[in-house]
């Protein structure tokens, strides 16, 4: 069957691969594109740091916090910046590079059939891998210490108030909870971005989806 006979409702969300998937199949496609998209942001954190100046050990292995310090920048507060941006901007490079290989697996599965089902589980995958990453975007520029939004936005404040500012980051913690558990509305309003793009990206790729019980 070819892709373009398809017909499906577009208007129908594609991020239904739950309602196929059971729990323990769902951890399996899941597990190891948030452990890529974590582990990827915090090389790039390292990475970017190196190139600033700190010659600091870079992690590698895992997606815990990748240790910097940032007075060994040559020029802090574009060290700075840079390197706070850097883990956001390696996952939306690869969300928007899920895309493309979306397109190409499908071609691939339709041309050959032995791989359909192969094919189809690598497209939910990169699916996920679109959400995750725009999910991680946004998180991570949520302008409260020690996110990497903090980092950039303390400078359009006025130095004493960005001292202030990145004191919070004790309680970031503390901070993030509550707004998780209170501020769902202001949340929403947040990620509406990703909800936008995720939809846009999924029918971008709908005509090349291959038909299988975790796509269809």
């Amino acid at each position: 069957m070819k892709f373009a006979e398809r017909n499906a409702n577009l208007n129908a969300p594609l991020n239904n691969d739950t309602d196929t998937l059971d729990q323990f199949q769902y951890f399996i496609l899941v597990a190891p594109v948030l452990l890529f998209s974590m582990v990827a942001h915090e090389y790039a954190h390292g990475y970017a740091a190196l190139k600033q100046g700190d010659t600091g050990t870079m992690a590698f292995g895992g997606a815990k916090p990748v240790p910097v310090v940032p007075r060994n920048y040559r020029n802090f507060k574009r060290g700075d910046i840079i390197v706070s941006l850097a883990g956001v901007a390696t996952n939306l490079v690869i969300a928007l590079a899920c895309i493309p290989l979306i397109i190409i697996v499908g071609l691939v599965g339709s041309s050959f059939r032995q791989l359909a089902t192969t094919g189809a589980l690598v497209q939910t995958m990169l699916r996920f891998g679109i959400v995750i990453n725009l999910s991680l975007v946004a998180f991570n520029l949520i302008p409260i210490p020690p996110l990497d939004g903090s980092h950039v936005f303390k400078y359009f404040l006025p130095p004493a108030w960005a001292l202030n500012y990145q004191r919070l980051g004790a309680q970031g913690l503390l901070i993030l909870i509550v707004l998780l558990t209170f501020g769902r509305p202001l949340l929403n309003l947040w990620f509406a971005p990703v909800f936008f793009l995720d939809t846009v990206a999924t029918r971008a790729v709908f005509p090349y989806i291959i038909p299988s019980p975790w796509t269809m």
